[in-house]
């Protein structure tokens, strides 16, 4: 009798444990910097803040009628204020010309500087280096706040961290405050601000500012510059081996390693791997590693290097404004080569003389009235009782002086044709006087009315004003329609 062997199977093998697709953000603890680039970051950092702050408190009188604030985004009155630039809605394109020029210096001075922008004047940079400032001033430099946030919670860490916190949230309301100042006026924000009488959007975008600012600058830092900015990828299009960025001189620093007083130098670099440049650093990176996508270019790590390598008694200049191509013929032994002057920053040198040029022309040379005419599109023409057809329109009058006018109207092209103002009575002549505001946009409702032996399909006249003070002649030509079209 055979005998049957039973087999267990064998139980599987235990799952693995879920992997963690998400790294929490590892806390940064700058080290205060001493040197050249700090002192330009904290002019920048004042001069930007001080901008922003105090722009909008700035006057420019204009006359009456008109807010006399220098910078103002008017959307009540349609209009922009820049000193004595007065941007109307149909302008609009002197606000896009703006924003290409922007643009383009802004790729200008990369291709030249890398991303000195980041760097010294982003307002992720601004507010970051002013809360940092504040962090350090409650909790101490790099190493008494490691050493802080390492303790328990305690009566003075309690203090320090609610004080900062506190600071921070004024920082950011004022931040808010500024802002909605460019979209009032400020005189009359500041007053009705704080008795809950100013309007609703600018208690919502106040709101929406002190949030962002406080979130962005005191909680997120350089994840915003690592992961919710498009201009890191983007500047890798805009540089190339000529351009000035901060660079680690690995042809002077490697091999690395420490160094002892008295110790020869022969055989090695000039690194003694102290990494003071990490430490400075706001985005937390390693400059040695090489060009890298967090890097905003602030030249702190500079400044950290010189002070080393002051005191091993060596040349400074081992992290530098430097290009690629010159490091790499220095390690090559061969001569080094600087060319700010290439086709991409002619070019883009060039269209923003183009640019700034074409605008200055049309501001230069731009009319201060305008005449739109908007016929209506229901129904596009009436029969009156007699037969006649008549066609609605809107007149619209653009005064960009500061005097009011006086327009005489009339119209020709179509026989018989017939002109009313609603509101309005013409004189004994015929003629029809419309008034226009300094500084405004009037609107008339006007009827255009052609006998029906003259009217049939699509015809074509001509509004005219003419400024009875000046004789300045305005025209819109625009369609009559009648049946048979």
């Amino acid at each position: 009798m055979s005998r049957v062997t039973l087999i267990t199977p064998k139980s599987p093998p235990p799952a693995p444990p879920p992997q963690d697709l998400y790294a929490k953000r590892k806390q940064i603890y700058p080290k205060l910097a001493h040197g050249k680039f700090r002192t330009v970051k904290w002019l920048a950092m004042a001069g930007m803040l001080g901008i922003y702050y105090l722009v909008p408190w700035l006057r420019w009188d204009r006359g009456t009628g008109v807010p006399d604030q220098a910078v103002l985004a008017d959307f009540a009155g349609e209009r922009f204020f820049f000193f004595g630039i007065e941007i109307w809605p149909q302008e609009a394109y002197y606000l896009a010309g703006l924003m290409i020029l922007a643009a383009l210096g802004l790729f200008l001075v990369t291709s030249l500087f890398g991303r000195v922008w980041c760097g010294y004047a982003c307002p992720q940079t601004v507010w970051t280096d002013l809360y940092i400032w504040v962090e350090r001033a409650f909790e101490g430099d790099r190493a008494a706040r490691m050493r802080l946030d390492a303790k328990p919670m305690s009566f003075n860490k309690a203090w320090r961290k609610v004080g900062k916190h506190a600071v921070w949230l004024l920082i950011a309301f004022v931040t808010g405050g500024a802002f909605i100042l460019y979209f009032h006026d400020a005189q009359m924000i500041a007053q009705t601000f704080f008795i809950g009488e100013a309007p609703l959007s600018a208690y919502w975008f106040a709101a929406i500012l002190t949030f962002t600012t406080y979130a962005l600058a005191g909680t997120m830092r350089e994840q915003v510059c690592t992961y919710l900015c498009p201009w890191p990828r983007i500047q890798a299009a805009l540089t190339d081996e000529h351009a000035l960025n901060v660079t680690y001189r690995y042809d002077r620093g490697e091999p690395r390693g420490p160094h002892r007083k008295g110790e020869s130098w022969e055989g090695r670099g000039d690194c003694i791997d102290c990494k003071q440049c990490v430490q400075v650093c706001p985005m937390g990176i390693d400059i040695r590693d090489g060009a890298q996508l967090e890097c905003i270019h602030c030249a702190l790590c500079i400044d950290a290097c010189d002070e080393m390598m002051k005191k091993v008694e060596r040349p400074t200049g081992l992290i530098a404004y430097d290009t690629d191509i010159a490091v790499a013929r220095r390690a090559a032994g061969m001569r080094t080569q600087y060319r700010l002057i290439r086709a991409r920053t002619v070019l883009y040198a060039a269209l923003m003389v183009a640019i700034a040029a074409l605008m200055a022309w049309g501001l230069l040379n731009r009319g201060t009235f305008e005449v739109n005419v908007l016929k209506d599109r229901s129904p596009p023409y009436v029969r009156l009782s007699d037969g006649d057809i008549r066609n609605g329109y809107t007149l619209k009058l653009v005064n960009k002086s500061g005097e009011a006018r006086e327009m005489s109207l009339e119209a020709n092209g179509i026989d018989g044709l017939q002109l009313e103002v609603i509101g309005l009575e013409a004189t004994e002549a015929g003629r029809i006087f419309l008034p226009v505001a300094a500084h405004g946009v009037d609107r008339y409702r006007i009827f255009v009315t052609v006998p029906q032996e003259t009217a049939g399909g699509r015809d074509h006249f001509t509004l005219l004003l003419q400024d009875t003070a000046t004789g300045e002649l305005h025209g819109n030509r625009t369609s009559f329609m009648a049946p048979g079209d």
